[in-house]
C-alpha cells in the first residue's frame, strides 16, 4: 500500500480565523466536492505565507461562499488574508499508485474555481475536463497536466 496524494485545492485565501471554535477547516462546500473531501475527513494544511503545517479536518461550508475559515489551536498558524494549500491523501495498492491521478482544485483570489481557460493561460497545463454531475452546480471539475 502506497500513502498518495488524492485531493488539493491549491492557493486557497483564509476567510475566516477562530481560536475558540472546536478544531476544523471550514470549507466551501462547492470547493470540498469537486476536490472530492468529505466532511470530516482528515486534510493537511499548508500555511504558503509563513511555512507552518498541520492536520485537522474538514467541516462544511456555505455554497460557493468562499469560506475558508481556520478554527481552534490551528487558528494561531495563520491570520486572516494567508494563502494556504489544503491536502488530503488516501491508501491504495502500488499497483493502483502508478495510474493514479489527485484532484486538483484552483481558485482565484475570492476562492472561487478558476476556469480551464484561465489555468491554461496562467499555468501553462494542459486540462483534462471531467466530472459528470457537477455541471448542474456551475462548477467544472478538471485534472491538469504539465505540458513541459
Amino acid at each position: 500500500m502506497r500513502t498518495m496524494l488524492k485531493s488539493k485545492i491549491h492557493r486557497a485565501r483564509v476567510t475566516e480565523v477562530n481560536l475558540d471554535y472546536e478544531g476544523s477547516i471550514t470549507i466551501d462546500r462547492t470547493l470540498l466536492e469537486t476536490a472530492d473531501i468529505l466532511p470530516f475527513e482528515r486534510v493537511e494544511v499548508l500555511n504558503i505565507n509563513n511555512g507552518a503545517r498541520f492536520s485537522t479536518y474538514a467541516i462544511e461550508g456555505e455554497v460557493r461562499s468562499g469560506v475558508i475559515g481556520i478554527n481552534g489551536a490551528a487558528a494561531r498558524l495563520v491570520a486572516k488574508g494567508d494563502i494556504v494549500i489544503i491536502l488530503s491523501y488516501c491508501q491504495i495498492p502500488d499497483n493502483e499508485a502508478m495510474t493514479m491521478t489527485p484532484t486538483m482544485v484552483y481558485v482565484d483570489n475570492k476562492n472561487r474555481i478558476l476556469e480551464p481557460s484561465t489555468l491554461r493561460a496562467s499555468l501553462g497545463w494542459e486540462v483534462i475536463l471531467s466530472g459528470e454531475g457537477l455541471e448542474d452546480k456551475g462548477v467544472t471539475k478538471c485534472g491538469l497536466q504539465s505540458r513541459r
